[in-house]
């Protein structure tokens, strides 16, 4: 799932300026998941907004609240079509590609990101997430027993350890485990350690050509 955090309110606030009548608009997917941007934070969020106005700040603005199923997804923006035509703006609390997929499917309004999208990920104990994926287009997971050596080690190594780790922990960050010390325990576990004997060649960088683009039949 995509992780984001949102941003500082100071600097949404400052986003808004310009406008009088701003929608609100949650997702309920990824970021209702890691607690960013769901129907709940869009409430949180309206309700910092509106201790804003009880402070001489956004005189006048007029806020309104919504989620939608994804906003990835053009289907369900059909939803919020006649609502975009009634504001000035849209404060949209979902990940990058959301906000993007709005701006396209409504180009006569002004969408103004709420968060910061970080990484693809999971949670590993209640409120932390940790990155899992780089979405590289080049997945390696099967030849390290299912531990991405991109994410999981500090320095992206493909032939690892680099010989910095103390006691279990990264270098780089004494409070991370080492990536490299976790894929050899997995190997040793499944029986297949004899895999890190084989040399990985360099990434394909050919594959992080952007933008994207790919076509599933």
């Amino acid at each position: 799932m995509i992780v984001a955090t949102r941003k500082p309110i100071e600097e949404i606030i400052g986003f808004l300026a310009p406008y009088d009548s701003i929608l609100i608009l949650g997702c309920g997917t990824c970021v209702t998941v890691c607690n960013s941007g769901g129907e709940r934070e869009v409430a949180l969020i309206h309700s910092a907004l509106r201790v804003a106005q009880t402070k001489g700040l956004l005189d006048g603005k007029r806020f309104h609240e919504y989620t939608v199923k994804r906003q990835c997804d053009n289907e369900f923006l059909e939803a919020i079509k006649g609502k975009s035509y009634e504001v000035d703006a849209i404060l949209t609390l979902a990940c990058g590609v959301g906000v993007q997929v709005l701006a396209e499917f409504f180009p006569h309004v002004v969408c103004i990101p709420g968060l910061n999208t970080l990484f693809m990920g999971s949670s590993s104990k209640l409120g932390i997430w940790d990155e899992r994926c780089a979405g590289c287009g080049d997945c390696r997971l099967y030849e390290t027993g299912g531990i991405c050596p991109i994410t999981r080690c500090a320095k992206g190594i493909l032939n690892g350890p680099c010989g910095g780790s103390k006691d279990g922990k990264c270098e780089v960050d004494r409070e991370m485990d080492c990536g490299w010390i976790m894929i050899y325990e997995r190997l040793l576990k499944l029986g297949r350690v004899q895999t890190l004997r084989t040399y990985v060649p360099p990434r394909e960088y050919s594959l992080k050509k952007k933008p994207k683009r790919v076509m599933i039949a």
